[in-house]
């Protein structure tokens, strides 16, 4: 770990920042250059604390779950999320196997949707990242770990995951989530994680064993679905999906599909962040 380089550097990417490029209000009274260590704390989730230790270079070796994190925050582009892995004295996450990182490419766009929720996500159902109108509407999903970091599992395993949806779409969400499992599973015959998750699924869900065998395949690119908030009741959303050319991850974007669905996401937004429901599904 290199400390004052990466002291250094954190410093230095945090003031070529514009707060606008992350969502924040850029007053008139603003005197620092870029973002406030505090705001680069909470766009990473992290305290003040350790964003000024870092920036002293006087912390301790940082997780690279902290590491991502940070990249996410300071709006790295890969080649500076590597440098920062290597500077705090880790192997940046390889280009191959499951990506645990979104790339920068996916969370700048993610910037520019504005008010439009949207996710990135691996092609296992991870969320690697949203913006804060996902969060309003979703919750937070990038904190889970294990099996539950995947949208598929908690769906299958934790029925309290599809209350977020209306009973009759149950079956088809079942159907397409499988499906989509499916299709990654054949893309990636190789790869034990995935052969892992699968098997993980077929002992702890008679439903996925039986939907697992039908041998259905396909993958998931845009979807109507009505996700369920218990502040502003149902919201119907169109759902668009881009997908990298390697297929490993997605951007998931979610308009209204009427004008009472815009209204409720309007409503939304006025409530604000100050409760999420404590278990929601967003699978794409």
């Amino acid at each position: 770990m290199r400390r004052d380089q990466l002291a250094d550097f954190l410093r230095r990417r945090r003031e070529a920042i514009r707060p606008a490029e992350v969502g924040i209000a850029d007053g008139p009274r603003r005197r620092t250059a870029g973002l406030r260590r505090e705001e680069v704390a909470m766009l990473a989730g992290m305290s003040v604390d350790y964003v000024v230790r870092l920036e002293q270079g006087r912390s301790s070796q940082p997780s690279t779950q902290l590491l991502g994190a940070l990249a996410r925050a300071l709006r790295l582009s890969d080649d500076e999320r590597d440098h920062l892995f290597y500077l705090a004295g880790h192997r940046p996450p390889p280009a191959d196997g499951v990506a645990r990182l979104a790339r920068a490419g996916l969370v700048r766009m993610l910037d520019l949707l504005g008010d439009t929720p949207a996710l990135v996500l691996s092609d296992l159902g991870e969320v690697l990242a949203q913006n804060r109108p996902a969060i309003l509407l979703m919750g937070d999903h990038t904190g889970f770990s294990g099996d539950r970091r995947y949208l598929v599992y908690r769906w299958f395993a934790e029925p309290a995951a599809r209350v977020v949806h209306p009973p009759e779409e149950t079956e088809r969400h079942s159907r397409q989530l499988v499906a989509d499992l499916r299709a990654a599973a054949g893309r990636r015959s190789d790869d034990p994680t995935v052969a892992g998750l699968v098997e993980r699924l077929q002992a702890a869900s008679a439903d996925f064993r039986q939907l697992w065998d039908e041998h259905e395949v396909a993958v998931k690119r845009a979807d109507r679905k009505t996700i369920v908030h218990r502040r502003v009741g149902p919201v119907l959303v169109d759902c668009e999906t881009l997908v990298t050319p390697d297929r490993r991850q997605q951007l998931l974007v979610l308009t209204p599909a009427n004008a009472e669905a815009r209204e409720r996401l309007e409503l939304l937004w006025v409530l604000g962040t100050e409760e999420f429901p404590a278990v929601a599904s967003a699978e794409r």
